[in-house]
């Protein structure tokens, strides 16, 4: 038996051809000399797929289930790997990191399996196996040594990657506002060979562990230009000014708007600033007990300012040759006040079992009630906000409603300061330039280069703002 098609075809009154084909199951026999068909089904209704699979069996094949026909022995996880490699050359980055070879290589998969999965260097080495990442880029067998070198060989590209990545990101064609934002942090070292490693202000919390400070150069969308990495003990104002430094010379940028918090551009770093050269200006913020001073009695910051809006430009004697912009958030305004009662409502929680003891007459002495006191009422910083009164037998507490309402009356205020003219920068654009360092954010990077290491980033933002 066999399928037999048939085509054939007609041409109807208007002239038009219609073809079609038929399928038909026959047997073929010899009749004496003669070769003759039986037609035994008419498979021209069935589907083409059936028909086929009939014409096949009858031919001879060995039919199975789509199940049966392979045997899956291995089966790597290949999209996502995939979908961040094809970026990154979208990107251009191989090129950007260097010369094809096995340490570009190297250095590209570190980057792709930070993107797709961060996690230690051993842990990468054997997530490499696990996905076609490994096959595609040659690195599958790659050792730590062979990481570590490859980190080397970067590191010595280093000046040559924030050129090409300047030109891209802060040359006046792709950046004709000359904008940069920098952003400073840290992270803490488990191991002790690190020559940057040493104890400070630990932003992670991380209070007994060795660390180090890194800043971060972005355009202002957060893309990565520059790293600068320093010594663990370095304060976010010796770091900017180091930066600043940096910036100046590996640039070449001769006039410079630095915006940035008011911990880390402090008067001090104004001070120096100036003295470095007359074209550099800043944008900070004030600290509080310059704002009360603003506020204190007739002075040029008053609440009825935000009564129509929330930003109003003042002038005080104080700050001559500078521009002040007062800015009230309501939203932050409420969150400080809530902040602030729920942390009050935790001292008083803390210090009722001291007055308890004290009226049951287990806890006497003046003395030994203070000690008691002390050791609980600044657990939450809202000691300046409660009156203590302690005797030889008693102990009362009592909410300093004055300091409260002080403290309450610049929720949500603060006050940026800077010497550009209005005609360089309106005072909504200060504003703009003194929260823009949050983009940054999404270009630091998420761990150091150190043995060891362990990263937890909690920002201290500046900004630069680059004039042509």
């Amino acid at each position: 038996m066999h399928v037999a098609r048939i085509r054939s075809g007609y041409t109807d009154k208007a002239g038009r051809r219609h073809d079609y084909e038929s399928a038909y199951l026959r047997r073929t026999y010899r009749d004496g000399g003669t070769v003759r068909h039986e037609t035994l089904a008419n498979l021209s209704g069935l589907p083409e797929q059936t028909v086929g699979l009939i014409e096949a069996a009858l031919k001879g094949a060995a039919l199975v289930p789509a199940g049966q026909a392979m045997t899956i022995t291995r089966s790597l996880p290949h999209g996502h790997v995939a979908a961040v490699h094809a970026m990154a050359a979208r990107l251009g980055l191989p090129a950007l990191l260097g010369p094809a070879g096995p340490q570009r290589d190297l250095a590209l998969a570190l980057v792709i399996s930070r993107v797709v999965a961060p996690g230690s260097k051993l842990s990468t080495l054997a997530w490499w196996s696990d996905t076609t990442l490994g096959a595609d880029l040659g690195v599958a067998q790659a050792s730590d040594d062979d990481v570590y070198a490859a980190m080397d060989w970067l590191g010595a590209r280093q000046d040559a990657i924030e050129a090409q990545l300047a030109r891209r990101h802060l040359a006046p064609e792709a950046n004709p506002a000359r904008m940069a934002l920098f952003d400073l942090s840290s992270s803490w070292l488990e191991g002790t060979h690190c020559p940057l490693a040493a104890r400070g202000w630990s932003r992670d919390g991380k209070k007994a562990k060795l660390q180090i400070e890194y800043g971060l150069l972005t355009d202002p969308e957060g893309r990565p230009v520059a790293v600068r990495v320093l010594p663990g003990n370095t304060g976010d104002p010796a770091a900017f000014t180091q930066i600043v430094t940096v910036v100046r010379d590996k640039f070449k940028l001769a006039r410079m708007v630095m915006a940035g918090d008011r911990g880390m551009i402090t008067s001090a770093r104004i001070g120096a600033l100036k003295d470095l050269d007359e074209d550099y200006a800043w944008i900070t913020a004030l600290r509080a007990p310059a704002i009360k001073k603003l506020m204190a009695g007739d002075g040029p910051l008053q609440l009825s300012l935000f009564d129509e809006q929330d930003l109003a430009e003042i002038i005080s004697p104080d700050f001559p040759g500078e521009r002040l912009v007062a800015c009230r958030n309501p939203v932050l305004a409420a969150e400080r006040a809530r902040k602030r009662e729920d942390l009050l409502a935790a001292t008083e929680r803390l210090l009722r079992p001291l007055i308890d003891r004290v009226a049951a007459g287990r806890l006497r002495g003046a003395d030994a009630i203070g000690l008691a006191v002390g050791k609980v009422i600044g657990k939450h910083k809202m000691a300046r906000h409660l009156q203590v009164t302690i005797t030889e037998d008693s102990l009362a507490v009592e909410r300093n409603q004055d300091q409260i309402q002080a403290e309450a009356a610049l929720d949500g205020i603060y006050v940026i300061r800077t010497p550009v003219p209005q005609a360089e920068l309106g005072a909504a654009g200060i504003v703009t330039a003194y929260k823009n360092p949050k983009y940054v954010e999404t270009g630091k990077p998420q761990c150091c280069h150190s043995r060891g290491s362990s990263a937890s980033l909690v920002p201290s933002c500046s900004l630069f703002m680059l004039a042509a």
